[in-house]
């Protein structure tokens, strides 16, 4: 399994080790801890853009398919982003930066909150929202994830999935050039704190446990997030209009995940059953990890 995995994702052969010092033993802590409730277990996971979240919740839904014939359903909080079209609005409604996708206020949640739901209640024949990156808009219904058999374990990974609300002190001074420039008021960082309050806290509830992929500092996201977007870039080379941004782009990109990553990073350790400390390299450095008792 583990060299077909290796394969598929275009991984490097040191990939192994981590397996075995890191991915295995938290994919088998979660396994027992699935085991011990009896009921559909739901996993957060957080880290910034370019992390390696993909990646760790595929591993952990081939291996727990091949070892243990298990249903796990993988969801991306970035699937659940509006469409252009409803950003747009809130753009104009509300604050102007709102129209780029990211941040809590710009995605979904009703629509993340039924299907939690449906999958918590064993629900089958229903789709799960997919977001095309390429185009900024949400790919057709016809293109969605189908749940046909009911979940066993649900894995959620997002980049603010997890992150508490800041402070109204914490809040009062801008952050970057961003926030300096167009968000002098601080309306835009109130309205995402609002809504990370309201809308987003109370579904954390639902997760039975909670994984962070620690950056070493905010310095490292936007190489990251350069080298994800050149992946998009090479999978829709042919794709007309498309979306995908430039190096500068992403640069100023970046600068509307500084908040709340930077916020993640000092809050995690309190929250989470365990959390992957990486490198530059995106290398595990350490795990902490809380035992099943």
């Amino acid at each position: 399994m583990l060299s077909t995995f290796i394969k598929q994702h275009n991984l490097p052969e040191d990939f192994k080790l981590a397996v075995d010092q890191y991915y295995k033993p938290l994919t088998e802590q979660v396994f027992n801890r699935f085991s011990e409730s009896n009921d559909v277990y739901f996993v957060g996971i957080n880290g910034c853009q370019g992390s390696g979240k993909s990646t760790l919740t595929d591993y952990i839904a081939s291996y727990l398919t091949t070892q243990y014939q298990l249903n796990v359903v993988v969801m991306s909080l970035d699937d659940f982003y509006f469409s252009n079209q409803k950003r747009q609005k809130l753009a104009q409604d509300i604050h102007p930066l709102l129209a780029t996708r990211g941040v809590p206020g710009t995605h979904d949640v009703t629509q993340l909150n039924h299907v939690l739901t449906q999958l918590k209640n064993r629900q089958t024949e229903f789709s799960i929202p997919r977001f095309n990156k390429a185009t900024d808009d949400p790919f057709p219904e016809e293109q969605w994830t189908v749940i046909n058999k009911p979940a066993d374990i649900v894995i959620v990974e997002g980049w603010c999935w997890g992150i508490k609300p800041q402070t109204e002190e914490q809040l009062s001074v801008p952050i970057n050039e961003l926030e300096a420039q167009y968000d002098k008021t601080g309306e835009w960082r109130n309205y995402v704190n609002q809504q990370l309050t309201s809308a987003y806290s109370p579904l954390y509830q639902k997760m039975d446990f909670w994984l962070a992929l620690q950056a070493p500092s905010f310095d490292c996201v936007y190489q990251w997030r350069l080298e994800q977007e050149k992946k998009l870039q090479d999978k829709n080379i042919d794709l007309i209009n498309s979306k995908v941004m430039s190096p500068s782009e992403i640069l100023n990109f970046t600068q509307y995940f500084q908040r709340l990553s930077v916020q993640g990073c000092k809050t995690f350790s309190q929250s989470t059953d365990a959390i992957f400390y990486l490198d530059y390299d995106r290398k595990i450095t350490k795990m902490s990890m809380t035992e099943l008792v």
